[in-house]
């Protein structure tokens, strides 16, 4: 994290998380290598994150008769463009 930029937001570090927090975290670093801040914004509250997280996975994982994977990811991508947000 570039040491200039300062969160608005307070959030729990991963040398500073235990418990239900510290899972979501370790799960992180394997499914991306890294915890995005966006998850991050949520630590204080981590059931909110575990349940934020199932969301996300039940609406791009899970298979539906109308939309594919790559039709949700194609649409998160616009969403998140014209948003102008690199999430």
């Amino acid at each position: 994290m570039n040491p200039k930029l300062k969160p608005w937001i307070r959030w729990i570090h991963d040398e500073e998380a235990d418990g239900l927090l510290a899972s979501l975290y370790v799960a992180a670093h394997k499914r991306a290598g890294r915890v995005w801040n966006i998850l991050r914004a949520m630590s204080l509250r981590p059931e909110a994150l575990k349940n934020s997280l199932g969301l996300y996975q039940t609406l791009m994982h899970s298979p539906s008769e109308k939309l594919d994977r790559a039709a949700r990811e194609g649409i998160a991508v616009v969403v998140s463009r014209l948003n102008h947000c690199h999430y």
